[in-house]
């Protein structure tokens, strides 16, 4: 039995997705259990996937754009022998190989080749638009839809078990990517650079940014829970704030800085002190140096604002035209909703 509407349902909420459930029925599920209709999602899991499924509520909502970029890790299991239409289990096959004479070192060379920073083309029977229409959709009514690759990293793509059962080998895998790598195509692109085909036929996604899966609560166990009148106990938007800030690390400082200082953009790669004045790199890394009060960025306030990556007095930083950039994603996340929650 769903609770009473009640507006001040505000916080994060970790779900283990099932298999079988699309994550808008996570989210309608947890709508009713929680007796409201603002309820969103930090990232899409496939139906057949398992797992870390980030939910926010109320209030809650506004830092899902922060989560969405993390980093993300996922146990998969890649099946070398046959091609999917979908990339996956789901899917109708569409080519098959003998396999069984893959070695486990020509497996573990070629996974060798998909760690880094790569050009991935996404699986065709995806969300992304084409034209203004979803691939999926477009897949479904017969057109051959081939995606243009886009930079994505890899930072992990360990080999654990590879089984063989007839002519397929299934290889037991752990990856950690950053946000918009699709695992599916990595499982494509291992059985296209083996030339035997692949697709994956397991998924669990375990992290999200500093967000684990050994916390996530069981759809079976939040239902009884509400049943039994318990409720749902939510992470408050304080402490969200600074899960959504700390779950992402910054890797390198703005490019420019002080009075032309833009937003500091994520990147795989060390600080560059040769792209900022010496004032940034001594203080790169520092805590903040002003509150953002958001909603109202007077001149005064983006000036400050600014000095606080450069470690030049906010008088130094002449306001300009682009005081309406949102804020960088980081401690002023935290501070933006401290100051929300008072």
């Amino acid at each position: 039995m769903a609770r009473d509407a009640d507006t001040s349902v505000d916080g994060l909420l970790l779900v283990d997705k099932p298999q079988g459930w699309t994550s808008h029925d996570v989210v309608a599920r947890c709508r009713r259990l929680l007796g409201t209709r603002k309820v969103g999602h930090s990232g899409t899991l496939d139906p057949m996937a398992t797992g870390l499924l980030v939910l926010a509520a109320g209030k809650a909502t506004r830092l899902l754009t922060y989560v969405t970029g993390h980093d993300k890790s996922y146990d998969a299991t890649i099946r070398l022998g046959e091609s999917t239409v979908t990339d996956d289990a789901e899917g109708e096959v569409t080519a098959s190989a003998d396999a069984s004479g893959l070695t486990d070192a020509a497996i573990r060379a070629a996974v060798v080749e998909l760690v880094g920073d790569i050009l991935q083309r996404p699986t065709a029977v995806s969300a992304i638009k084409v034209d203004g229409q979803r691939a999926y959709a477009r897949v479904r009514a017969g057109e051959d839809v081939v995606l243009q690759a886009r930079p994505v990293t890899v930072a992990r793509f360990d080999v654990h078990e590879v089984r063989r059962t007839g002519t397929v080998v299934d290889v037991d895998v752990t990856v950690d990517v950053s946000s918009g790598t699709y695992v599916r195509a990595l499982a494509r692109d291992l059985g296209e650079a083996l030339d035997v085909g692949g697709h994956l036929t397991a998924l669990r996604r375990t992290r999200v940014g500093a967000l684990s899966v050994d916390a996530a609560h069981d759809m079976a166990a939040l239902a009884a829970q509400v049943e039994e009148g318990a409720g749902i106990d939510l992470t408050p938007l304080d402490a969200a704030a600074k899960v959504a800030s700390t779950s992402r690390l910054w890797t390198q400082p703005p490019r420019r800085c002080c009075r032309r200082s833009r937003s500091p953009r994520l990147r795989h790669a060390p600080l560059d002190s040769a792209k900022c004045c010496p004032a940034a790199v001594a203080n790169w890394g520092a805590p903040p140096r002003v509150t953002i009060t958001p909603r109202t960025l007077s001149p005064s306030t983006h000036s400050a604002r600014r000095s606080r990556w450069c470690g030049q007095p906010a008088q130094m930083c002449a306001p300009s035209s682009s005081s309406s950039r949102r804020l960088p994603q980081r401690e002023e996340a935290a501070q933006w909703w401290g100051t929300m929650t008072r």
